[in-house]
């Protein structure tokens, strides 16, 4: 299957290593010498291409964004809108721009899931946008931000050198939250099939703040045309409802499992009061932790000043891949992002600690044993003397298949708790996955 680039829906991409004053090349043949990018726009060596071809084709939108009215009164009436009116695809001419497919390599010759990760967030931040917009140029426009992931799914490797194409569009509304579904599709002329062709799917959940006082704020509405469209709808809803049972289920939690919590602690003990007894198949969790720390720059920045939640996601997911890495003593295979909430912004300046360990394994299957790796945010203020979670993420790993043939005797260890705190977050990711598992 060919992918139609003169689409009016579809933005092509292209590396990013001109100057953001750069008037030589045209999106869409159009001509932009008139264009010149806000410095918080400027995609530099960094940020994602991605960033750039979506400015490119909705400036109008984000120079609102950017320069609201002062003053400027909220949307007064709520519009209807369809899942149509905000699909927005991007494609990636791999296979013939090399600087691009440079950008986005990984050892493996594969595309880079952690820049994918940034891209997905990016289109997904747009697509909310041209949503909630009202194309009322008087009305202050509101603040989207991403406050979890509910599912990023990677279905099969994704290629550098083939052409790939992100397509996304809201499939579900509530009052004040969206939910966007994006597909990556790679399609090869020996498998042309569209639903063979989609190599990873994921859900955003954005929600609405009013851009001046901070509050929750309305979204226009949605109104699903086609069945597919309308059977989205009817799984969002079930998945929204399922995310409130999720917080009372945790909250029951709390009150009892008495059981389960000795039982995962008991061999934890045994390695901090017997270690030369302790299962030689199994490892404490507190030994699997790996960090790092940075301070979140101005080039990392959104177009609402705080840091880009794309960045953040690829930086976990290093942590994450790298933890997994250190662990297994093999090559790790991602699967996918099982969950990540945004809890509180990160601002730029702030100083952003990451830290990581291998939560839980799953060995019932031994061709293809699971990594469940956790990766916690912290925003420190050393001045201050606080630490506060910022994001939490959790990722699953295999193993590349290739490099399990290489290691004669390979094993994944068990990984049990030393201490209650960590066998309550062990029991709360299980119980959420298996509530995961039973709604679908």
């Amino acid at each position: 299957m060919e992918f139609n680039c003169s689409s009016p829906t579809t933005i092509p991409v292209v590396s990013t290593f001109a100057s953001p004053f750069d008037t030589s090349a045209a999106v869409n043949g159009s001509d932009s010498t008139s264009t010149r990018k806000p410095i918080s726009l400027w995609p530099g060596m960094y940020h994602s291409p991605v960033t750039n071809a979506l400015w490119e084709a909705k400036s109008q939108i984000f120079e609102r964004l950017l320069d609201p009215p002062k003053d400027a009164p909220p949307q007064s009436e709520l519009l209807t809108k369809t899942p149509s009116q905000s699909r927005t695809s991007i494609l990636y001419n791999l296979s013939s721009d090399y600087i691009l497919r440079e950008q986005y390599r990984d050892p493996w010759n594969e595309v880079r899931i952690g820049k994918l990760l940034e891209d997905l967030d990016a289109l997904a931040g747009t697509i909310s946008v041209k949503h909630c917009s009202d194309d009322d140029s008087t009305t202050r426009p509101l603040l989207l931000v991403t406050a979890s992931v509910d599912k990023i799914v990677l279905k099969k490797p994704i290629s550098v050198d083939i052409d790939l194409k992100i397509v996304g569009s809201v499939i579900w509304v509530g009052r004040s939250s969206i939910e966007i579904q994006l597909e990556v599709i790679q399609s090869t002329k020996e498998n042309s099939d569209v639903l063979d062709s989609v190599a990873l799917t994921a859900n955003f959940i954005f929600v609405a703040r009013d851009s001046k006082t901070g509050k929750a704020a309305p979204v226009n509405r949605l109104s699903p045309e086609t069945e597919h469209e309308k059977f989205l709808f009817e799984e969002a809803e079930a998945r929204s409802k399922l995310r409130k049972r999720k917080r009372v289920d945790r909250r029951e939690f709390e009150l009892g499992e008495i059981n389960r919590l000795e039982a995962l602690l008991a061999e934890g003990r045994i390695f901090c009061d017997m270690p030369a007894l302790a299962d030689r198949d199994s490892i404490l969790l507190k030994d699997t932790h790996l960090e790092n720390a940075l301070i979140c720059q101005p080039q990392q920045r959104n177009i609402h000043g705080r840091i880009f939640g794309g960045f953040l996601m690829h930086r976990a997911f290093e942590l994450a891949f790298s933890t997994a890495y250190a662990f297994a003593g093999l090559v790790p295979c991602f699967l996918e992002v099982d969950h990540v909430d945004f809890l509180r912004p990160v601002d730029v300046g702030d100083f952003l600690r990451l830290k990581s360990c291998v939560l839980y394994t799953e060995l019932e299957n031994p061709d293809q044993p699971l990594i469940n790796v956790e990766v916690v945010a912290h925003v420190t203020r050393p001045e201050i003397r606080t630490s506060e979670v910022s994001n939490t993420f959790y990722f699953t790993f295999s193993v590349r298949p290739e490099a399990k043939a290489t290691k004669n005797g390979f094993k994944i260890r068990n990984v049990v708790p030393a201490t209650e705190e960590e066998a309550r977050r062990i029991l709360e990711r299980m119980d959420a996955e298996m509530l995961t598992q039973k709604s679908q």
